[in-house]
């Protein structure tokens, strides 16, 4: 027997948290009735819908992606572009991004369809860090690339400290190659550090995801975690670094 709303977050209809509001909004049934109490216990057998949906119990799986460029980071796109989920053809589980990458970042993204998992490694309180390597306009000063590290302020709050590392210039081109990681994940993050030093972005990839790296995958390629892989993100999301 499983709690309804961990039923309907495996099964990757909705984050734990909203799968409660929609119970309490009365759109869970369980055999034909509806629920709107958070306590409710379900077993395999019994007949759960939301908003009319049958939810249908999934075994948990689990990828990591090489995105391109130029896709979206979503399931389904309303423009018919090109998606996350196009590059798994094969996979009959209903799987969607935890998180995401913007349309012109590349790099590592993880996929699955267990909603528990991904609202944890999601959560503010997570600090799963994450390396992204960015070309920017113009060569930032020592000053500007420390600013990162302590911290910068964006129309959204001050971000949280950084780890910064200057990897190359091109005199000639007049750009640079910095490494950044963070272990928060508001829209469009990096870009908009890099716009508040006055170095915007020309390119940008995420290298990697706690301890997940793209060795071994070429863009487009994705592979399916080992268990130890999910259990030690589990163990990041709860308990930090």
């Amino acid at each position: 027997m499983e709690r309804l709303q961990k039923v309907i977050a495996h099964a990757g209809l909705a984050s734990r948290r909203k799968a409660e509001e929609l119970i309490l909004e009365g759109k869970v049934t369980v055999n034909g009735k509806v629920v709107r109490e958070l306590g409710v216990k379900v077993s395999g057998n019994d007949r759960v819908e939301v908003a009319g949906v049958p939810v249908e119990k999934e075994e948990p799986v689990y990828f990591i992606l090489y995105k391109p460029r130029g896709v979206i980071s979503a399931a389904i796109d309303d423009k018919g572009r090109k998606t996350v989920t196009d590059f798994f053809p094969m996979i009959k589980e209903r799987i969607y991004p935890v998180g995401r990458l913007d349309y012109d970042t590349s790099g590592i993204l993880i996929m699955t369809n267990d909603g528990e998992f991904a609202n944890l490694l999601m959560h503010p309180s997570s600090e799963v860090e994450k390396t992204y390597v960015a070309k920017v306009k113009g060569i930032p000063l020592r000053e500007n690339l420390k600013a990162l590290e302590k911290g910068i302020k964006l129309e959204d709050g001050k971000t949280a400290p950084a780890k910064v590392k200057f990897v190359s210039l091109d005199k000639k081109k007049q750009t640079s190659i910095i490494e950044l990681t963070i272990h928060e994940g508001r829209n469009r993050q990096v870009r908009r550090m890099f716009e508040a030093i006055g170095h915007p972005v020309l390119k940008l990839k995420r290298e990697t995801y706690a301890f997940l790296d793209l060795k071994g995958l070429k863009t487009g390629d994705a592979r399916e975690l080992s268990p130890h892989e999910v259990k030690q993100l589990r163990s990041l999301a709860k308990f930090g670094k």
